[in-house]
């Protein structure tokens, strides 16, 4: 499901590696920081999460493209007639309709089959300050659509966090399962996708005892994915989830710096396929810590 956030590509190329860093004093404080720096460059990068300006479902056959309303899939951005695109079982191909400057994986060409998101690389074509490739999700096909010059991107109003807190970075029990338990997590647009869990996570605050499931999005990670959320939810954070990486359990101890716990696209935008937080990993407990509620969020 990496390609669902990250899915995010790296899916956000989140560093957890917060293992033997000191959990007070200054280096912590500014390490923490740098990683906000960094999820905040790749979140404004031109082709980052606040340039989605649409999600198009392909019906099977032909499918024309453009902003023109009599188009089957009608851009908010580009030509009026772009091309069609055709879907015959797992084989997508474009045909563009004329010149109009447009690049199929940064070439001048006509027609191309379309790699979707399930490959390293899918198709990217690319006219003027918009792209599309094609995602995946329970074999549902859809075009997701950026453009480099979205609101969303030109008028982001920046990450709201709770104050940096050494005491949030958990040294967690971890409780290993043989074999892997398979973890149900329901997405925004209806669909389920299952994860392998390796094991959970255990730990205690103010005395009482939480449990969380990490899941490893693509076999031969090097890094746990936990979606949660917390008495928090819809209120101070966003109500579907947060999102946070783990390094892989050493000693049997699972490190979760909640510092790190990030919004997941769908705070900042209505075309991502976010997942929600499953029941086991809805904590009844306040995390005051990670990024807060996008105040620019309208869903």
């Amino acid at each position: 499901m990496r390609q669902a956030i990250l899915i995010f590509a790296g899916v956000l190329g989140m560093s957890a590696a917060v293992a033997g860093t000191a959990a007070d004093g200054g280096d912590y404080a500014r390490q923490t920081e740098d990683w906000r720096a960094q999820r905040l460059a790749r979140l404004t990068a031109p082709d980052g999460w606040l340039s989605l300006i649409g999600l198009h479902w392909l019906k099977p056959g032909r499918n024309t493209i453009g902003t023109a309303q009599d188009n089957d899939v009608v851009l908010a951005r580009g030509p009026a007639h772009l091309g069609v695109v055709t879907l015959d079982g797992e084989r997508i191909e474009l045909v563009l309709t004329s010149p109009f400057g447009a690049r199929i994986d940064g070439e001048e060409k006509e027609r191309a089959e379309l790699r979707d998101d399930r490959s390293d690389k899918p198709t990217r074509v690319t006219f003027g300050t918009v792209s599309f490739i094609v995602i995946d999700r329970s074999g549902r096909k859809a075009l997701r659509v950026k453009d480099s010059e979205a609101e969303t991107r030109t008028h982001f109003l920046g990450i709201d966090s709770f104050a940096i807190n050494p005491g949030w970075r958990i040294e967690a029990r971890w409780v290993p399962f043989d074999p892997p338990h398979e973890l149900e997590v329901s997405t925004v647009i209806g669909t389920v996708e299952k994860y392998p869990v390796p094991g959970k996570a255990v730990f205690e605050r103010d005395g009482h005892t939480f449990e969380l499931l990490p899941v490893i999005e693509v076999a031969g990670d090097k890094e746990l994915f936990l979606i949660f959320t917390d008495r928090t939810a819809g209120k101070e954070t966003y109500g579907a989830a947060r999102f946070l990486y783990a390094p892989m359990p050493t000693d049997g101890r699972l490190v979760l710096d909640f510092n790190r716990a990030y919004n997941p696209p769908c705070a900042f935008t209505p075309y991502a396929t976010c997942p929600l937080a499953p029941p086991e990993n809805r904590l009844d407990l306040r995390v005051t810590a990670g990024e807060k509620k996008y105040r620019g969020g309208t869903h």
